[in-house]
């Protein structure tokens, strides 16, 4: 039986026709070809498919896409504007917080979701929140230093 879902992706009104259940992790690189979303491990332990809906940082992979009916997602994507590189991505490029960037979507997207939560977070709660998001690399101490610089960028707000 298909079900027509509404929702806001990065901005855009969007209608998108299901005949099964699928997860938003797929729906999000087959269907609309936003790959900067990545499979990781599939259980929703690693962050790699890390997305934001409503606000919330939520592992794709583990979402229903049926369950968008009137929501919000935004991928990493859609976190730059017109071109031009949210602090969080900025940061993230100035503090070398990656190695091979396979995690850095769901990390910026995670650090988003603090962010707005707690705009001036301390070094421990940039830890405790990124606590679940993994990086093999090793870029943690860099990772955490790009959120601090992204936080005072944004000066409490959400955008430039």
């Amino acid at each position: 039986m298909e079900k027509i879902i509404r929702f806001k992706l990065n901005g855009q009104e969007k209608n998108l026709t299901l005949d099964r259940e699928r997860m938003l992790l797929w729906v999000l690189r087959t269907d609309y070809d936003l790959t900067g979303t990545k499979y990781g491990c599939g259980e929703g332990f690693c962050g790699a498919c890390t997305v934001l809906i409503n606000n919330e940082a939520v592992r794709s992979c583990q979402y229903a896409a049926e369950d968008l009916d009137g929501k919000e997602v935004l991928t990493i994507e859609g976190l730059s504007k017109n071109g031009k590189l949210h602090p969080l991505q900025e940061a993230f490029v100035k503090h070398d917080a990656l190695q091979c960037g396979f995690c850095t979507p769901g990390m910026i997207l995670n650090a988003y979701s603090l962010l707005l939560k707690n705009p001036n977070p301390g070094t421990k709660d940039i830890i405790n929140g990124m606590e679940e998001n993994l990086c093999r690399c090793g870029a943690h101490t860099r990772i955490v230093q790009a959120i601090r610089t992204a936080a005072k960028e944004m000066k409490g707000g959400s955008q430039r």
